[in-house]
């Protein structure tokens, strides 16, 4: 089977963007990631376009991708929407990456555009709910509330005020947070420290959309969303696109001046019907990546975890084995996981900084693993980096992610 790299990368700022559309944004990337490869709109040879509420905001269904690309003269060749929530992008390279192994093409485009905010902010949070499963949602909140009874944990007065202004999304961390701190003793000062971390990270990251850095202190401070997550602990709402251009290694030996990246390990799974006890879904998947890439967790040089929540990171670091099930806080403390520490997590600030268009973030995670395995990520750069890990999570059914993507890259 064909060995398959990225060639090209692409993203703007995730931010809020009341003046642009999704088309607009997608354009803008696809031409970075072009210009970045040095290749031409005629040479790519598939798509595969992620989105997710497009339809929801402004009508436009079925055929996204081709709309995109149609209108900026990409026509022709093959286009596959993809639609897996906030594992939406990971699952366009990841079937970019598949049909480039199996020499169905020699260049492919993943790309993900996303626009949340609304003048309607209602509709915006409402449609996170999109992401579970709909016809069984009262289902989903009754498991939730007959799980919150079993731990053995004190919600503060007045740290989990009433659900308007947050989504569903916030409440399933916050079941899992509290798991894990009934379970394994976690404080809600080691979920500040992990988005403390974060944020140091997102201020020295031009596209991050949160770029101001934050204590401890100011992260337990900030309003209560849902205990023990603050608001500064949540991923924001926001807008932007990000795209990725891959090859096959016949097609890069025909390239001069590109700066590859070799992707080690691609693996696509979905969550199982299991109790917060049994083995979790990125426990599963990340062996299947490291068998797959032939390294296990101390090869791994930084990751991008995903962090909608702080707990989200946390519990990441420990289901990637980068520490022992239960010590994610200890582990964090230790500053393993900061720039400049063993193993830096979301060196670009993460989810919590960076920000989550839902559509758009798997793809956002693997530019910036791109930019470290280059050596051109600037103020962050990790020394050294040579494997990168992506873990990017998608939706929600039960107690854990509905599907789930990771990547293992690899310098050049």
């Amino acid at each position: 089977m064909e060995n398959v790299y990225i060639i090209g990368l692409g993203m703007l700022r995730f931010n809020k963007y009341p003046d642009r559309d999704v088309r607009d944004m997608a354009h803008e990337v696809v031409r970075l990631a072009l210009g970045d490869a040095g290749l031409d709109k005629k040479q790519l040879e598939a798509a595969f376009f992620s989105n997710t509420f497009w339809g929801m905001f402004a009508n436009q269904h079925s055929i996204r991708g081709e709309v995109v690309l149609r209108s900026m003269g990409i026509e022709a060749i093959p286009v596959t929407n993809v639609e897996n929530a906030c594992a939406g992008a990971s699952t366009a390279l990841h079937l970019a990456y598949t049909g480039i192994r199996a020499q169905m093409y020699d260049v492919a485009i993943a790309i993900g555009a996303e626009k949340i905010t609304n003048p309607n902010k209602a509709l915006s949070l409402s449609a996170y709910a999109t992401c579970m499963d709909v016809g069984n949602f009262g289902e989903q909140l009754k498991l939730m509330e007959e799980v919150n009874k079993t731990f053995s944990i004190t919600i503060p007065e007045g740290q989990t005020p009433p659900g308007e202004g947050r989504s569903i999304f916030m409440d399933a961390y916050a079941m899992g947070a509290r798991w894990h701190m009934s379970k394994f003793g976690t404080t809600q000062r080691q979920l500040a420290v992990v988005c403390a971390k974060n944020h140091w990270h997102g201020s020295l990251n031009p596209l991050s959309q949160y770029q101001q850095d934050m204590t401890v202190e100011e992260v337990l401070s900030d309003k209560a969303i849902a205990y023990p997550l603050t608001r500064a602990m949540c991923a924001p709402v926001g807008d932007g696109a990000a795209a990725a251009i891959v090859c096959s290694e016949r097609f890069l030996k025909k390239l001069t001046g590109v700066r590859p990246v070799k992707i080690r390990a691609s693996v696509l799974g979905t969550g199982t019907n299991r109790d917060l006890n049994g083995e979790d879904i990125g426990e599963r998947l990340v062996k299947k990546a490291y068998d797959m890439a032939g390294v296990g967790p101390k090869d791994i040089s930084l990751a991008e975890l995903h962090d909608a929540t702080a707990y989200g990171e946390l519990h990441q670091t420990e289901a990637m084995g980068f520490c022992p099930m239960g010590e994610g806080g200890p582990y964090t403390e230790t500053g393993a996981t900061r720039l400049g520490g063993k193993q830096p997590v979301n060196t670009s600030g993460g989810l919590e900084c960076r920000g989550h268009p839902i559509g758009a973030s798997g793809l956002a995670q693997i530019y910036e693993l791109g930019l470290q395995l280059r050596g051109a990520a600037g103020q962050r750069q990790v020394e050294g980096a040579r494997l990168g890990l992506a873990e990017n999570g998608g939706g929600n059914i039960g107690v854990e992610e509905a599907a789930m993507c990771i990547h293992i890259l690899e310098k050049v």
